[in-house]
């Protein structure tokens, strides 16, 4: 397979944070307004800026990079996706949650996130986390960049070394398993705990405001992915729980369980 046929650089990844930044503006015109929630085939809720969302990036995606497909979450639950068998076979393709952390957005605590990734050979090469209610963007691309822009200012981010006197570990505002993660965690010195949504808690660690991110529950690649190019950016890692590689592109778009992780 060939290589992508442009220079994925900080040129791409502004591109990117402002197709992301535009869905984001399209997004708080429904914040603004009363929600109506549907259910999807999976149970789990979708509005009307979910839709409106991807409708502003996928067209904007095309228009980037003509040739490179585009797996978006609600085209994916509608069937309008490009087939997973005919994903397996590029080189490159784009995974996008036009809002992830939906039930965030419907609690209206400002929680949510814009995510598109760029993914090469099924790792994430390229990704941004926008926060619209916020007014946050984070982006990364792996290999040694990351950073987060405030109010129109930028600043480089990295992960830290986690202290001695122990871990600050992250876990979902929506889908916590207390159990599960001190199972988990075992003998690991934890000095505090902290909850967040959606695509954040990668934020979080990239930004070395956390250490550990363990996922033990269910998660779709457009959930992860942008956040995981981030991290790995910001000098961290994503891995599934035995220690392998966290990979893009599978038949299901579904995850094994993981843990983002901040400097050995």
């Amino acid at each position: 397979m060939k290589s992508p046929p442009f220079a994925i650089d900080e040129p791409l990844l502004r591109a990117v944070e402002e197709i992301a930044e535009r869905a984001g503006a399209v997004i708080l015109e429904h914040y603004r307004r009363d929600i109506a929630v549907a259910r999807k085939a999976d149970a789990s809720p979708v509005t009307e800026a979910d839709e409106a969302a991807e409708r502003s990036i996928l067209p904007a995606l095309q228009a980037l990079t003509p040739d490179i497909p585009a797996v978006s979450e609600e085209a994916v639950s509608r069937g309008q996706a490009p087939d997973p068998a005919a994903i397996a076979g590029v080189r490159c393709f784009w995974l996008v949650d036009p809002l992830d952390g939906t039930r965030e957005y419907i609690k209206r605590n400002g929680e949510f996130t814009v995510n598109i990734a760029l993914i090469e050979a099924g790792r994430p090469v390229l990704g941004v986390v926008h926060l619209p209610a916020l007014a946050v963007t984070y982006g990364g691309i792996v290999g040694g960049f990351a950073e987060m822009k405030r109010g129109g200012e930028r600043r480089r981010i990295a992960v830290r070394k986690i202290p001695s006197d122990g871990a600050i570990v992250l876990s979902s505002r929506s889908h916590g398993d207390d159990d599960a993660m001190r199972s988990f965690l075992g003998e690991t010195k934890i000095e505090g705990w902290r909850v967040a949504g959606s695509a954040l808690k990668f934020c979080q660690v990239a930004e070395g405001i956390a250490d550990l991110y363990p996922r033990l529950g269910r998660t779709m690649e457009w959930d992860t992915a942008a956040g995981h190019a981030v991290v790995l950016g910001a000098g961290g890692s994503v891995t599934r729980l035995d220690g392998g590689e966290l990979r893009y592109g599978k038949e299901n778009y579904e995850n094994p369980h993981f843990v983002a992780r901040g400097a050995a």
